[in-house]
């Protein structure tokens, strides 16, 4: 079970404080000599702009102590977007653009980089980040595949560089606190979190095309074994394809997942079943549309997740959350709020942000909450200025989607899956370690 580092301290933080842009955390005069001088900028390169890239540059662009040197994209379209992003919310700050990541990388004035790029880039430019001296905040999930998570951990701690994974809850300090009573024993023995993900997605289909001349679509594939171009893939419903993405377990699921198994305090799991399929359309989709998981730990615990991507019914009045039940009650959360439930049910304590924020949009692909992205921002640059492990380290998010790849293994072959909670290895079944990693496209292999 993972400790929060001075939790009082960060569950005092009020959103606001964050949003005009100020990292609030407490720092030693010893600290501030580390890494980062105490009255130097924090120098960023934003890769991937599509949506949620581009809201994220507008909330580095807030932050008093960053700037952004570089906006990154294989697609020119997007440039002109994500340089409004920034410009309108800090007018002094006007970065480059850049259509190659390598070169990103090459840039010595970089000191971190942002990644909302597909999945399939994701481990491998961390691991190119960390081999160039950058610190870096990647968007969930960490890796396509258990084996790159594996590899993630490896290169951050061989270069000594602080790896956020985008797991904003980590960083919101009401919610934070409601785990923390969870821990103390607000409602007994926590053994069961069931969490949800709803949405009413459309059908997909692909159409065998040409590339557009402002997207290098070669770039694009990077790692990724070489398959011509088509449309409709590019830039979102690539999620559903496993060449590429890892389905809504991975797309949405992380974040109630990482939830979940941070108030339980487990690690790895023991078991995973997972049903499901593609029950809406019958159309080019290959990951599940419907689907229920659940991830059985040591100690009696378990975790349930529901996935319904193409009905919109809200469950438990929400589009998306977290329950986690207990020997005497239970407690429901999801935003940075929660509510304690005595065992029949009745509401017995609750406890909302203490200065309102905007209303959380659980379906929104570029924000589901500004301030707790820029919560998850501010402490991402104050590891880097503190030479510390951030609120979602590197391993704490291979330890959460690890559960949600694993599941998607067993959905493709069809079984459960038994796994050693020591690191979530596949015990006893040579079919299903098949998908525990990938194959490359040559010369495009991840090394640390």
């Amino acid at each position: 079970m993972e400790k929060r580092r001075d939790f009082i301290k960060k569950a005092a933080i009020t959103s606001a404080g964050i949003i005009a842009g100020n990292s609030l955390f407490g720092m030693s005069a010893k600290s501030y000599r580390n890494i980062i001088g105490a009255n130097e900028r924090i120098h960023v390169a934003i890769i991937g702009l599509n949506g949620r890239g581009s809201s994220m540059a507008s909330t580095f662009a807030r932050q008093k102590d960053a700037e952004i040197l570089t906006l990154c994209d294989v697609d020119t379209r997007v440039f002109a977007k994500a340089l409004k992003a920034v410009t309108d919310n800090n007018k002094t700050n006007v970065p480059k653009t850049e259509g190659d990541c390598r070169k990103v990388m090459q840039d010595k004035n970089i000191d971190a980089i942002y990644i909302a790029t597909p999945d399939h880039w994701h481990t491998p430019l961390t691991i190119m980040g960390c081999q160039s001296g950058k610190h870096v905040y990647v968007e969930k999930p960490l890796s396509h595949n258990p084996h790159e998570g594996e590899l993630a951990i490896i290169a951050a701690r061989k270069h000594n560089r602080v790896v956020q994974m985008g797991a904003q809850r980590r960083s919101a300090p009401i919610l934070t606190e409601g785990i923390q009573q969870l821990h103390e024993g607000i409602i007994g023995r926590v053994f069961y979190a069931k969490t949800w993900y709803t949405n009413d997605r459309k059908p997909t289909f692909l159409k065998p095309s040409t590339a557009p001349e402002a997207l290098n679509y070669d770039l694009w594939q990077g790692p990724a074994p070489r398959l011509a171009y088509q449309d409709g893939l590019i830039h979102y419903n690539w999620h559903w394809f496993w060449h590429w993405g890892t389905g809504e377990a991975l797309n949405n699921g992380t974040h109630e997942v990482d939830l979940a198994r941070w108030g339980l305090g487990v690690d790895y799991p023991v078991k995973v079943t997972s049903s499901g399929g593609r029950y809406g359309f019958k159309d080019d989709w290959q990951t599940p549309d419907t689907q229920v998981v659940t991830l059985e730990y040591p100690d009696r615990k378990m975790i349930m997740w529901e996935s319904s991507s193409v009905n919109g019914r809200k469950i438990e009045g929400d589009e998306r959350g977290v329950i986690f039940y207990g020997e005497n009650g239970s407690l429901s959360t999801g935003t940075d709020a929660y509510k304690v439930f005595d065992l029949k049910g009745k509401l017995v304590k609750e406890v909302s942000p203490k200065i309102k924020e905007e209303a959380v949009q659980g379906r929104n692909t570029a924000s589901v909450s500004l301030s707790m992205d820029s919560m998850h921002v501010a402490d991402f640059l104050d590891a880097i200025r503190n030479n510390r492990k951030p609120n979602c380290d590197v391993e704490i998010g291979h330890k959460s989607i690890i559960g949600m790849q694993l599941s998607n293994i067993a959905w493709r072959v069809g079984r459960d899956l038994h796994l050693d909670p020591k690191n979530g290895h596949i015990l006893n079944d040579p079919e299903a370690q098949k998908l525990w990693k990938r194959s490359y496209e040559p010369g495009w292999e991840p090394k640390v």
